[in-house]
């Protein structure tokens, strides 16, 4: 039957055609490759084995189950498996899909071949041609898969969490069911509301505060210290380095918890010491973590101080691409130290750096350990009691306090959800309108 194939390309259509019916129909019927045909075939049967499998699951993911009070807890209907399965499975079509339009695609070139070149290659040269095109699709697809199930499917999750009114205490499986609520869960937060509304406005507030201000005090920090480390002209500037760079290279974890003990406002080391030296009186403390607007003042610095060192070497290594004839040059036409820094080091170091600089600032939104580990969110505020939003709490711990204390996983979700919508845009954006980024040069 392959033989009868016109060479003039008339019969394109019918490849196609036979192709979308059944995948690898065109290449068993037309096309003499056995090889992708009876892979294509197989990829298909298998789908229509599991395809009322699909569907039962599908269907699931849609209602979430049903409520079965008259049951025992272990036979209800638990709608997050239902939601996680259903999700893969849509996964799972997808990928069909894909493997679909790449078997029309596959035989549509076959037969562009074959009217090029007038024959049909042998099964042994099929195999051969099937085996080289394939490799990279082959070496990537179980990456791919890892991803699509480990990275993907949880993210899917997370979104579809946000339309639900999964949380405590009458929505949390198995005991009962999950239901789709929409857009509920984003009104309440911003608006509908007033006690989580207000909440989250506060703590979305002091997010990108704390984001800007670690971000440039880290950046500046180390900027300027590089820049002194390399004016100054000593043998132990090597030494000094070593130090600044300590902070940075210590767990985070150890230093936080160091730092939460040294400022407590009643047994401090910090405090005990101002008193000591009489820069306090011996029934004064200072409240460094005591006050809202005092612990984030304080966990700006203590952050200052773990992060400017990665910063400082960044700028130092940069700065060594500077050449010492733009520095000698300024020199000699009567530039001071303040002018060099602002008009060649600071311009030039910013400009290599800017992509680090963004990539910072999406960190320290998502700085989830030098909140908590600091200040626990601490101290309370208004709206503590029923948020457990502390004076301190960034979004993302925030959501942590949501999903392990009050199991508030769809308002949780929601927070995710602005996070995602908010952070990425502005991300690729301004990293998109660097110089560094359009020049395709660092």
């Amino acid at each position: 039957m392959s033989k009868e194939l016109p060479k003039d390309g008339s019969a394109e259509l019918k490849i196609k055609i036979s192709a979308i019916l059944f995948m690898g129909l065109s290449h068993l019927l037309y096309l003499r490759d056995l090889v992708k045909g009876i892979f294509f075939a197989l990829c298909e049967i298998a789908f229509l084995a599991y395809l009322p499998n699909t569907i039962r699951k599908v269907i699931n993911l849609i209602t979430l189950g049903t409520p079965k009070n008259d049951l025992p807890i272990k036979l209800r209907d638990n709608s997050v498996f239902m939601l996680i399965d259903g999700i893969l499975m849509l996964s799972i079509v997808a990928m069909f899909v894909i493997v679909y339009v790449i078997s029309v695609k596959s035989a549509t070139k076959e037969y562009k071949d074959y009217c090029r070149k007038g024959y049909f290659g042998n099964q042994k040269e099929n195999l051969n041609t099937a085996l080289g095109k394939s490799f990279p699709i082959f070496g990537l697809a179980p990456s791919f898969i890892i991803v699509v199930v480990f990275v993907i499917v949880p993210l899917l999750f997370s979104v579809c969490v946000a339309f639900t009114n999964y949380s405590d205490p009458s929505h949390i499986p198995p005991a009962n069911t999950v239901d789709w609520v929409g857009f509920q869960n984003f009104h309440e937060l911003m608006g509908g509301n007033a006690t989580w509304s207000k909440g989250f406005a506060r703590v979305a507030g002091w997010t990108l505060v704390w984001a800007i201000l670690s971000t440039f005090t880290c950046y500046f920090g180390g900027l300027i210290v590089a820049v002194q480390l390399k004016e100054i002209n000593v043998k132990i500037a090597p030494y000094f380095r070593f130090i600044f760079i300590l902070p940075y290279a210590v767990p985070g974890v150890v230093s936080l918890l160091v730092w939460k003990h040294l400022l407590n406002g009643t047994f401090g080391t910090i405090n005990r010491t101002l008193q000591a030296i009489g820069l306090l009186a011996p029934d004064k403390t200072i409240p460094w973590l005591g006050t809202a607007s005092m612990a984030q003042m304080t966990c700006v610095l203590v952050n200052l101080w773990a992060g400017f060192g990665y910063f400082m070497l960044l700028s130092m290594g940069t700065m060594t691409a500077i050449s010492e004839d733009m520095y000698e040059a300024a020199r000699i036409d009567g530039a001071n130290k303040t002018q060099i820094f602002g008009r060649i080091t600071l311009p030039l170091v910013m400009y290599q750096t800017m992509p680090l600089i963004i990539m910072s600032f999406a960190h320290n939104i998502n700085n989830f350990g030098a909140i908590y580990f600091l200040t626990g969110g601490a101290p309370t505020v208004a709206d503590s009691t029923t948020t457990l939003a502390g004076g301190t709490d960034i979004l993302v711990s925030w959501i942590y306090k949501l999903t392990i204390t009050l199991m508030k996983y769809n308002y949780a979700s929601v927070i995710a959800v602005m996070i995602f919508i908010v952070l990425a845009p502005f991300a690729i954006f301004n990293f998109r309108q660097t110089k560094a980024f359009k020049e395709g040069e660092i």
